[in-house]
């Protein structure tokens, strides 16, 4: 099914009326909810590979767990806003309906088979470890740091934890696998051996993306959680060669003006191109449906008329925000404003783009 422009008619859309905020796009999944998202991946597992063991994906939830939470020894857990629990699980489950839907109508030359699932099941579940801080590292406040060598810092972390399940020799596919879902290294760059692993790649790629883009708040999350990510990251106000600072983007809206010309020029042709269609199999599990794509045309269908009309107080979708924090949003947004007084205090040049001209992508790097 190609998805080069607005394709789906109203009639055709998946996305209950009712959909939670922190639900799934079918709306009978919750995200917020580690063993309800492992209840349902299990349930596709024993669908698609009845006899194989679904031990080391049990193992790898039951981890991340522990680590997003803040009680594996050693780190601080999730605190970051945008990349949260929440998206890590939604990823998660869309990876393995992606997995699910290929093996199910795969024969058995093209099949991927239950082992390299797991592997992408767990890549999937860590993709986003690197955002975690050390509680050896007090120099930094917050995971969105990292931003810009986040997927690298992810590739670690699975270096370090495969072997603790029995899987050290997945570890150099694992550490390569990771790098599909953000811009660290080229594509063209990732080293596998097996082309089975590089359609595996395109499918984490292609799950971290859609998830984002189809969350039911997906420009509230973009406005309030991942533009100040981006301030905390160094992206939304970076250094200028000159020594002054460069303004990208000067506000959430900002950085939502620039979301339909990136979904269209960036996303769609990671999509479409570099990951080679694969969403399109997931029409396999919904009798030709995609309710992700549908959910994500209907957020930029919606982005583009509040863009002309102006209207940006029509954002006003709320959801929880899931971190290891009591008070995650209000910690962040702190973070934020002592930066900026800071910045204001250090009496460097401010260097504006104009509003709604930056090229920096507006969703998560990875």
């Amino acid at each position: 099914m190609p998805l080069d422009n607005h394709i789906f008619s109203p009639e055709q859309r998946f996305e209950p009326q009712d959909r939670r905020a922190d639900y799934d796009v079918t709306n009978l999944v919750s995200l917020g909810s580690a063993d309800s998202v492992r209840r349902e991946v299990r349930k596709l597992f024993e669908q698609t590979w009845p006899t194989a063991s679904f031990d080391q994906v049990w193992l790898a939830f039951y981890d991340f767990e522990r680590l997003f939470n803040g009680t594996m020894p050693g780190f601080e857990g999730c605190d970051t806003v945008y990349h949260d629990i929440q998206h890590s699980l939604d990823m998660s489950l869309c990876m393995a309906r992606l997995l699910a839907a290929h093996d199910q109508q795969a024969d058995k030359e093209s099949a991927l088979g239950p082992e390299k699932a797991t592997v992408g099941m767990i890549v999937s579940l860590f993709h986003d470890s690197g955002y975690l801080r050390s509680n050896k590292d007090s120099s930094v406040k917050n995971g969105a740091e990292y931003t810009l060598w986040h997927i690298a810092r992810s590739a670690e972390f699975l270096r370090g934890y495969l072997p603790t399940i029995g899987m050290a020799r997945s570890l150099n596919v694992a550490t390569e696998l990771v790098h599909f879902t953000g811009y660290e290294k080229d594509l063209d760059e990732i080293e596998l051996d097996d082309p089975k692993d590089y359609l595996l790649g395109h499918m984490i790629g292609t799950a971290d993306l859609l998830v984002q883009m189809a969350d039911r708040c997906y420009l509230e999350k973009c406005r309030d959680r991942l533009y100040p990510e981006f301030v905390l990251a160094g992206i939304a106000i970076a250094d200028d060669p000159n020594g002054a600072k460069r303004v990208y983007y000067q506000s959430g809206e900002d950085l939502l003006r620039q979301t339909p010309d990136f979904y269209r020029n960036i996303v769609l042709n990671r999509l479409n191109d570099a990951f080679g269609r694969v969403y399109e199999q997931l029409g396999t599990l919904y009798n030709g449906s995609n309710p992700y794509m549908e959910c994500i045309e209907r957020n930029i269908v919606h982005l583009e008329k509040i863009i002309a009309s102006g209207e940006w107080l029509k954002l006003r979708r709320t959801a929880p925000c899931f971190t290891s924090l009591e008070e995650p949003l209000a910690t962040s947004n702190s973070l934020v404003n002592r930066y900026l007084q800071d910045l204001r205090r250090s009496g460097k040049e401010l260097l504006l783009n104009p509003v709604g001209s930056a090229s920096q992508p507006a969703i998560g790097l990875g």
